[in-house]
């Protein structure tokens, strides 16, 4: 996974991947890669989400 990868970067990409699998535009010799790579993509996500809520609550303690 790319570091420099934005939220909404790595969003647009699942997206992307989501509409492409229920569209059946995935071959299947390349489904497995494609599931993974969405994997990574929502775990990236949730992590980047999870980042940005413990900041929040930081700031807010301090307030």
């Amino acid at each position: 996974m790319q570091e420099n990868l934005s939220y909404e970067e790595a969003l647009t990409q699942l997206q992307a991947i989501v509409k492409k699998l229920e569209q059946k535009e995935v071959k299947i010799d390349a489904l497995a890669s494609t599931v993974a790579r969405a994997n990574e993509l929502v775990a990236y996500c949730q992590s980047k989400l999870q980042q940005t809520e413990a900041e929040i609550q930081k700031i807010v303690q301090k307030g």
